[in-house]
């Protein structure tokens, strides 16, 4: 048996367990206004992130279409701040 470091046994682990999704969604939603702005945080009442699908909830309307215009952008900034591809898709509601 390999020896691993304690990183690695815990990437392991939740590559293993499935729970780096989880983990991820957890951060992303403690961290979301470092991720996407203070504007943008301030006015997105939930995320949920679910199979690399994010989806983004709003009530604002302008918001709503800067975020359906900058998908590719805001997908582009998530997996660069977590160096990963965390997120395949972006839906906004």
């Amino acid at each position: 048996m390999g020896s691993y470091s304690i990183g690695e046994a815990l990437n392991l682990l939740l590559e293993k367990s499935n729970w780096k999704s989880k983990v991820h969604e957890l951060r992303m939603r403690q961290e979301w206004e470092d991720i996407a702005g203070k504007t943008i945080s301030k006015y997105t009442r939930n995320i949920n992130l679910f199979n690399k699908v994010l989806t983004i909830y709003t009530d604002v309307a302008p918001l709503k279409m800067e975020l359906q215009l900058g998908k590719e952008q805001l997908k582009q900034t998530i997996n660069e701040y977590f160096k990963e591809r965390v997120v395949e898709e972006i839906v906004v509601k």
